[in-house]
């Protein structure tokens, strides 16, 4: 379906847009709590944050639903919506794990892995505010795939790391490569989000 007309259109990619920024806000608040740690940010704010990232994609929802005719297909924006909120609850699981286990020190390849999740968070709200404009769409979904291998070379050197010190408490081992994997994942459905973007604009070219 290509670009429809009319007020609620607009309201679309508004709270497409919103929707990119709390989950933003969720990954530097993410960021700063394991930099932080283990002072900083509370897990009850990250959890607040992640909260209002449902808030507004459940209005998001809503709205898709109820509108006679959207914007692009009805099913791409929903599924591209499930995608977006699926960025905040894996860097909000990520967080927890902090606690969670115990952590008393975050490591190196940590504090790398989650500012890689800020920058691909960073292009992919730039991604949901400019939803409308496909020429600067491609180059933000590039971008996007290029931070997502990063994180993967980040976090297979860093669960590498692991074993490499037979010292280590294999318990120590077991948690920091749950907490590298969760990471990796909430980067890695930042790609996922930006990729269902990619095919949006290529059906709607």
């Amino acid at each position: 379906m290509k670009l429809g007309v009319g007020p609620r259109s607009a309201e679309i990619f508004t709270h497409f847009a919103r929707a990119g920024d709390a989950v933003l806000a969720v990954a530097q608040l993410v960021d700063r709590r394991f930099r932080e740690w283990p002072s900083g940010p509370t897990q009850d704010e990250v959890k607040e944050l992640e909260h209002e990232a449902d808030r507004v994609v459940s209005e998001l929802l809503s709205m898709t639903n109820s509108m006679f005719q959207t914007p692009y297909d009805r099913d791409d924006l929903i599924t591209l919506a499930f995608a977006v909120d699926d960025v905040a609850d894996a860097a909000e699981n990520a967080a927890e794990l902090l606690g969670l286990y115990g952590v008393e020190t975050p490591t190196r390849q940590s504090i790398e892995l989650c500012g890689l999740l800020v920058e691909a968070s960073a292009e992919l709200a730039r991604l949901l505010r400019g939803l409308k404009d496909r020429n600067a769409a491609a180059e933000r979904v590039i971008a996007i795939k290029e931070i997502e291998d990063r994180g993967d070379d980040v976090a297979r050197a860093a669960r590498a790391s692991l074993f490499k010190d037979d010292r280590i408490d294999p318990m120590i081992v077991i948690r920091w490569k749950d907490i590298y994997e969760a990471l990796e994942d909430a980067i890695d459905a930042c790609e996922t989000a930006a990729h269902r973007v990619g095919n949006i604009l290529v059906k709607n070219a």
